[in-house]
């Protein structure tokens, strides 16, 4: 071979054109006259050489060793290791717990990114992820398994105190949510998660005291309940007469209704009503809240949202309030250019405001004092 056109000691060759020049972009092995590219590295070439072939590459390339000692890939090497039963089955209850605790859905199992994920993971390459019915029959499988140990723990507890509430998911469908409460011989709190059971019917007091007997006779606690922690709501007081178990209301729900009340007709509510103007502009309005955080900066403060009181959210309006002192003068320079939002002036935030603020931290920090003693004292009863 023309002297100048080896390799990797005659290992590989440059590509000859057909009009007799050399490809010097070209390299061909001599081994199994494999073509590759080649950009002034031979990395990739001894690469290849120890991998399909059992040549030295520091010594001269011999015809005789051409094609004698090829090297197959097994199939155990291309894809990994298989795993075994027993990491299969791991594997299998985790994929279910991450779908079940994270309320991912079931068909997640067919991704191809994730089949990938966890190929690599394994170092399994031939990994195929359960399908859908496996994991929903292995996902029925450990609740039945959850829901055996926890009704095991609330038989032998003497007395049993529930909470529920009532809400609305995002789809705009009705649940029930219900937890149980109990003491140990240790005197330690144990809390259970029973039902989120679906409620189609309208909550009327009957269908309320409905639902609750209905799940402490599934859970087989009906004549250990003593206490029903709920809402004040007029539909929970009323099926609580029909319970045959003391209704508790939450403390926080009572708390919050007296606070909203006495803020409704108190001196602060003018102002309050016009906080809560400033708050909702900027929540629909994506132009105005970009010239918020402009301001921010430029006024050295850190960017964040402002917040908006609910009158079912403890603490909701005392967390209001700090966020629009926080931002009252890049509120201001917002709102200059905004004739239609008024903003509370500079008394009613000095005097007015501060002195709500004053009153709610003082309530509120009453508030979460009572509540921890009040839940202690519920469950020793």
């Amino acid at each position: 071979m023309e002297k100048g056109t080896e390799l990797l000691h005659g290992h590989f060759h440059f590509k000859v054109l057909p009009d007799g020049g050399v490809d010097r972009t070209k390299v061909i092995c001599n081994h199994c006259q494999v073509e590759f590219s080649y950009h002034r590295s031979t990395s990739s070439l001894k690469y290849h050489v120890n991998a399909k072939h059992t040549v030295d590459t520091s010594k001269p390339f011999n015809k005789t060793d051409s094609g004698a000692r090829l090297r197959q890939t097994t199939l155990d090497a291309a894809c990994g290791t298989s795993l075994d039963k027993q990491k299969q089955e791991k594997l299998t209850n985790a994929i279910a717990k991450w779908i079940a605790t994270d309320c991912r859905p079931i068909s997640v199992v067919e991704d191809v990114g994730l089949r990938n994920t966890l190929r690599i993971a394994t170092n399994d390459g031939r990994y195929e992820i359960p399908s859908r019915r496996t994991i929903t029959r292995r996902i029925h499988k450990l609740y039945e398994k959850e829901r055996t140990a926890k009704a095991t723990t609330l038989q032998r507890a003497p007395t049993v105190a529930l909470t529920g509430d009532y809400w609305t998911s995002l789809g705009n469908h009705n649940y029930l949510g219900v937890t149980a409460h109990h003491i140990d011989e240790k005197w330690a709190l144990h809390s259970h998660a029973l039902p989120v059971m679906k409620t189609d019917e309208r909550h009327y007091a009957e269908t309320c005291a409905g639902h609750f007997i209905e799940v402490a006779q599934q859970w087989n606690v009906s004549n250990k309940v003593t206490t029903l922690s709920a809402d004040s709501a007029r539909n929970m007081i009323a099926a609580a007469r029909d319970l045959p178990f003391d209704h508790v209301p939450y403390f926080a729900h009572s708390l919050q209704r007296s606070v909203t009340v006495s803020l409704h007709y108190s001196a602060f509510d003018n102002v309050l009503a016009k906080c809560r103007k400033n708050v909702g502009h900027f929540k629909h309005s994506p132009a105005s809240a970009a010239e918020l955080e402009q301001q921010q900066v430029e006024h050295g403060q850190k960017k964040e949202s402002l917040i908006q009181d609910v009158p079912t959210r403890c603490n909701s309006t005392l967390d209001m309030i700090k966020s629009i002192r926080r931002n009252e003068q890049p509120l201001r320079d917002v709102l200059t250019t905004n004739i239609k939002i008024a903003m509370p002036t500079t008394a009613e935030i000095t005097a007015e405001v501060g002195n709500a603020t004053g009153a709610l931290q003082v309530c509120f920090t009453s508030y979460f004092s009572l509540s921890c003693l009040s839940a202690c004292k519920r469950e020793m009863v």
